[in-house]
């Protein structure tokens, strides 16, 4: 054995030792080091899908300062919500991520309340990622209206539900390989754009009081944020794939802070790049996907839509991690009894080492989101909401903690004494964004979403309250 075969295996038995502690048996495969935790993240936050599908979405509503200045306010106060979490996952390294944290912080209903946001927030981001490259393909493809778009999300999901599956050594690599991918593409796409598209001065990227909605601009350009927010989301996926990770409690929070901050970096070199290539503002605006019509008219068709090709890709790549990160969550609740037919979903396959049943769970789940909302950005919209109020239940519960004086489970990853400062910034910025993305023209979202949380308020008092006792070790302390 190699030494680093050896050193690999020496922290993979003290991590599971570390785990047995906190209540659960090492059942998942344990071989991903530090940046393969960051990948997986960096791969679901996906500059190249995010910021692409709903690039139409920012400069519809809020011009070309939806991306000179919205994209980098997201990145800011993302980070205090990433680093808010990320001092609880250094406290709190399993797969149960958030749903554990709210446990631990707040009881068994807290963390059972947090655990149903966390996956319908995660079925919907699936939803959102595939939906998008099939509504990419289909303009692409120049299939007239809505011809074969469910046929092409469905093959989506099939392809990354038989990897997620079969090839979990794959779908690692897959990610290590997405990171450079995205990276690569990324500074790719935005050198031709600056250096082969006609660019307008810099101060344009900055301008105000263009929109095409009818709404004053500043809450125009407010409900624009939807672009920057919903590519900032699915960091979680860090805290997911503890039990996977070799030395979570460092690696973990680095993952998911570092995936925001490079992430929110690349990706403002290339939406600067693009909005300056932009030759007429309202036409591109109107336009049925105006990152394509951008494309196109700055590079010409036939370059245009190479460059376009070369993006899909990496929006591939998002909607694989998407899955893993899904299954997990849905394997974790259900190992503690969570969810109806928990026993079959918290099944792990013996030969594959994966959560088989949950993996079909997150694809079928995501199949049935997208036929019901068929409008794009209804599906972004409860996805953003759903990831955001999971995130931030257990940074409300930490701050009841610290006015108490009882957080005192903190890891070798914190933030000291400005993680109070920290955690009301999270809190608040939490609470203007969902205010934000259930308001019109997404309404049906806040309508969905207040119907399930109705739902789930029943269905809890009626058949979980006394009978959902979640982790019992955690739950213990």
């Amino acid at each position: 054995m190699t030494d680093n075969k050896e050193e690999k295996y020496n922290q993979a038995h003290k991590d599971a030792k570390d785990l047995k502690r906190l209540g659960y048996a090492q059942e998942l495969l344990r071989d991903m080091g530090g940046f393969g935790n960051f990948a997986v993240a960096f791969t679901i936050i996906s500059i190249l899908t995010g910021a692409i599908t709903l690039y139409g979405q920012g400069l519809a509503f809020g011009g070309p300062a939806a991306d000179g200045i919205g994209w980098p306010l997201a990145m800011v106060f993302t980070l205090f919500v990433a680093a808010s979490m990320g001092e609880i996952a250094s406290a709190i390294p399993t797969a149960g991520a958030m749903y554990h944290w709210s446990t631990f912080l707040g009881g068994p209903g807290w963390g059972w309340f947090t655990a149903w946001l966390n996956l319908v927030g995660q079925v919907a981001t699936t939803a959102g990622i595939d939906y998008g490259i099939a509504l990419f393909l289909s303009a692409l493809l120049h299939l007239p209206g809505q011809a074969h778009l469910l046929e092409i999300y469905a093959l989506l999901l099939l392809s990354h539900g038989l990897i997620n599956h079969y090839g979990i050594h794959l779908v690692a690599m897959l990610n290590d390989v997405s990171v450079w991918y995205h990276i690569a593409v990324t500074l790719g796409l935005a050198a031709i754009f600056w250096f082969f598209a006609p660019r307008r001065p810099l101060s344009f990227a900055f301008k105000t009081g263009f929109t095409a909605a009818k709404a004053p601009y500043w809450w125009a350009f407010l409900l624009g944020l939807l672009q920057a927010q919903w590519t900032f989301t699915g960091y979680d996926a860090s805290a997911h794939i503890t039990e996977e990770t070799l030395d979570p409690r460092r690696n973990a929070p680095w993952g998911m802070v570092n995936a925001i901050w490079i992430s929110g970096i690349i990706g403002y070199v290339l939406m600067l790049a693009v909005t300056l290539a932009i030759k007429d503002l309202p036409a591109a605006a109107a336009a049925p996907n105006p990152f394509l019509y951008v494309c196109d008219q700055a590079l010409g068709h036939g370059f245009g839509n190479a460059v376009v090709w070369a993006v899909l890709p990496a929006m591939w790549f998002c909607g694989l991690s998407s899955v893993t990160t899904n299954a997990r969550m849905i394997f974790a609740f259900s190992r503690d009894g969570g969810l109806p037919g928990s026993r079959w979903w918290s099944k792990v396959d013996p030969k594959h080492k994966t959560p088989a049943a949950a993996v079909w769970l997150a694809v079928s789940l995501a199949l049935i989101v997208a036929l019901y909302g068929r409008a794009y950005t209804v599906i972004v919209s409860l996805s953003t909401i759903g990831l955001y109020l999971s995130y931030i239940i257990p940074v409300i519960l930490v701050l009841r903690a610290r006015a108490k004086g009882n957080w005192k489970e903190l890891g070798p990853w914190h933030l000291g004494r400005w993680g109070a400062a920290a955690n009301v910034i999270a809190v608040a910025w939490t609470a203007l964004i969902t205010v934000l993305f259930v308001s019109p023209p997404n309404q049906l979202t806040g309508y969905t979403l207040a119907g399930l949380l109705a739902a789930l308020a029943v269905y809890y008092a009626l058949a979980e309250r006394k009978n959902f006792t979640g982790p019992k070790r955690l739950t213990a302390h």
